[in-house]
């Protein structure tokens, strides 16, 4: 628990030091909590959640049901500290699947936004569950805190290892199964990732995405607190990026206000700053940068989860935007293997961490072996990563890494088109030169046994469909081969009703549905 240590000991040093920040909105005030205070919730709920796992025959599972906001990285602190497993929820999920998560907890912690959605999910007759939901208000925790120290006198409950995560990662059928992670395994990894970038560079941390997603609390929480750092939410009535009804393009404002030193991204709004370098004027780089992110040197910006057009990378580095791309699965408890200050290569998702081995078997799939990897699933399907014997992560990713070590990912092996002519197309790739089109949201080709390639496009809702078609179709003869050309194309402008039918809530497709949607 070498990483809940330190956290205790910064804020022994500067209890007074904002922990967390979040933005004013129309509506809402800003509001800022320190370490002190932070530490003191944790604190309080770690001991409650210590004296129920006395009633309990087995570790306790603690849901959590919140939007990003104080209340969650309280609950988190608190339950690192108690020894508790974590099962984060996503607000976006559909009622069945949160009930796939749901069915495996004690207790639900929320916040207003949590309890919400359990009402609504309860409502569509999927969360009437055995379990007790927590409503938590951080200020009135505070409130009630006598003691405002109680953080220098927590009791770790564990220093063995323990499971401290169930984090759902997508299945076959889009329900989610759960990836147990080990404590051990996420403190290795968080200290690789220290290792690779210099102190205060998340001094000060913007969170556009949902902290359900691992990356994002291992970058958002663990990385900036224990960097001594400040996380700044959006104003709560802001969308998260990836919500329906929100574009990268609309939270570049909020970039600039927060002024951030640090940030991970999705491709979405690597393609959103991009486009905003291209649309708008600046006579010095500075001037970009305090248009873009309101202070004068850019953030130290990371990216995954989805290639990023190396173009595009370049035209932002020629303007002094680096972007730090990488690749990970829950199953090594999140990155295995990152582009750094000093080690980068565009193209590529970096060199393993130094706590990670790879390699590529014959059959072109990276392999990885690490002391981050993951303790199993809850329950398994055809996505599930297999191990080895001798420990090795059967990843499912065609890559291959070059003579310097760098890693470059290709697609999923599962997905390969193997066309009716015997030819092998990656899907992934050629989805992604598709997408560089600026109108074209997303790309989903299929083929396998077939003579020809079918491609499912979404086109921003504003953009004519036969223009749209045209343009795909002459894009595709200009930039692929026959082989990889889409012949026949498929076009549905973008609406919160496609992306919740045909796409995961972490944004990939659901292959078979779109695929049975189309033919």
């Amino acid at each position: 628990m070498k990483f809940i240590n330190e956290i205790i000991a910064k804020t022994t040093q500067s209890p007074d030091a904002i922990m967390v920040e979040v933005l004013p909105g129309q509506t809402t005030s800003a509001q800022t909590y320190s370490y002190g205070e932070m530490l003191t919730v944790a604190a309080h709920l770690s001991n409650e959640l210590h004296r129920l796992q006395t009633t309990q025959a087995h570790p306790l599972r603690v849901g959590l049901v919140m939007a990003n906001s104080p209340e969650w990285v309280a609950a988190d602190l608190a339950l690192m500290l108690s020894g508790a497993t974590e099962v984060p929820i996503p607000l976006a999920f559909s009622a069945m699947q949160a009930k796939n998560l749901l069915t495996c907890i004690d207790i639900c912690l929320v916040d207003t936004p949590g309890a919400d959605r359990l009402a609504t999910w309860s409502e569509q007759g999927e969360a009437n569950l055995d379990y007790k939901a927590v409503h938590m208000n951080l200020r009135t925790l505070l409130d009630s805190s006598k003691d405002v120290t109680q953080y220098t006198n927590v009791a770790i409950a564990k220093e063995q290892e323990f499971i401290c995560k169930i984090i759902h990662t997508s299945g076959t059928t889009g329900n989610p199964k759960g990836v147990k992670i080990r404590s051990n395994g996420l403190w290795d990894l968080i200290a690789s990732l220290r290792r690779k970038v210099k102190p205060n560079t998340y001094a000060r941390y913007l969170s556009i995405v949902p902290l359900s997603l691992l990356i994002e609390q291992v970058t958002a929480i663990y990385m900036t607190l224990s960097d001594g750092g400040t996380l700044v939410f959006l104003p709560p009535e802001i969308p998260l990026l990836g919500s329906a009804g929100v574009t990268a393009k609309e939270l570049l404002p909020y970039l600039r206000y927060a002024a951030p030193s640090s940030m991970t991204l999705p491709p979405s709004m690597v393609e959103a700053i991009d486009g905003y370098c291209k649309a708008n004027t600046y006579r010095t780089k500075k001037e970009l940068f305090q248009q873009l992110f309101g202070r004068t040197e850019p953030p130290f910006l990371a990216c995954g989860g989805a290639p990023t057009s190396p173009t595009i990378l370049s035209h932002l580095a020629a303007n002094g935007i680096v972007i730090y791309e990488g690749y990970g699965l829950s199953e090594n408890s999140s990155v295995v293997s990152w582009n750094v200050p000093g080690c980068i290569k565009v193209g590529t998702v970096g060199k393993p961490l130094d706590h990670v081995q790879v390699k590529v078997s014959d059959e072109g799939e990276l392999l990885v072996k690490s002391s981050s990897l993951f303790a199993g699933y809850t329950t398994t399907d055809p996505s599930s990563c297999d191990l080895s014997a001798d420990g090795w992560l059967k990843t499912g990713d065609i890559a291959a890494i070059d003579n310097e070590g760098f890693i470059c990912i290709y697609g999923r092996k599962k997905n390969v088109i193997v066309t009716a002519n015997g030819r092998n197309v990656s899907p992934e790739w050629v989805e992604s030169k598709y997408k560089t089109l600026s109108y074209v949201e997303e790309a989903v080709i299929f083929g396998n046994g077939l003579e020809k390639i079918y491609g499912f496009f979404v086109i921003d809702k504003n953009f004519d469909v036969s223009v749209a078609k045209e343009n795909i179709a002459a894009f595709g003869e200009q930039n692929f081969s026959e082989v990889e050309q889409v012949s026949e194309i498929f076009i549905t402008s973008s609406t919160d009703e496609v992306y919740r039918n045909y796409f995961t809530v972490t944004g990939r497709p659901i292959r078979d549905k779109i695929w049975n949607f189309i033919n």
